[in-house]
């Protein structure tokens, strides 16, 4: 198989880590999810648990990302730990990109590799009753909220962290390459659509 990077944006529930993994077993590549942190927080000299809190959470901080190709260690020691991680995080995913194939789970790696020759990037979605029902089977019941209101809240945390790295908008369609409902067709068919697609393009 030639090179190929699939970037994996998705709502909360609608099975994005298990399609990544299955995706990345099936096609024999590397798949990077909560490894990313841990490389992150490693590169930083930071405990893995700090990174952990910020992940995916946008700042208003000044923005010094790798994304604009600006990084040396005296700006480093400026950023807070969200605008740190990310930086750190999107060098290792430009790394990963570079050395073969890889999946990718969320972090904006579809806009950091927009420049990749053979890029899919997919987005996640799902019905409500499918998420609630997930949420439930993975995570039991939550103790502060409902689950519709935990499910909104992690999806509007990711949007909003997707619009400040970026400065686009999370769901909006023209980002992606597919765009699946995978409580229609379920998390396998999902990763055999994704390789049927990889499979007939050009």
């Amino acid at each position: 198989m030639d090179k190929v990077i699939i970037t994996i944006n998705r709502q909360f529930c609608s099975g994005g880590n298990y399609v990544g993994k299955k995706l990345a077993e099936k096609l024999d590549i590397p798949f990077y999810d909560k490894e990313l942190v841990n490389l992150a927080a490693k590169e930083a000299g930071y405990a893995e648990s700090a990174f952990e809190k910020v992940d995916e959470v946008a700042t208003n901080s000044l923005l010094y990302s790798l994304i604009m190709g600006v990084h040396n260690s005296a700006q480093a020691g400026m950023m807070p730990d969200n605008d740190k991680l990310f930086n750190i995080q999107a060098d290792i995913i430009r790394k990963a990109a570079n050395e073969g194939s890889c999946v990718v789970l969320g972090r904006c790696s579809n806009y950091i590799l927009r420049e990749e020759k053979k890029l899919v990037r997919v987005f996640l979605k799902a019905d409500e009753d499918f998420k609630k029902a997930r949420y439930e089977k993975v995570y039991g019941k939550p103790e502060k909220a409902t689950i519709e209101e935990v499910i909104a809240k992690t999806d509007k945390k990711r949007s909003s962290y997707y619009k400040f790295y970026t400065g686009n908008r999370w769901e909006d369609i023209e980002n992606y390459d597919l765009v699946i409902n995978t409580s229609k067709i379920g998390f396998d068919n999902t990763v055999d659509y994704i390789i049927d697609y990889i499979n007939k393009m050009n």
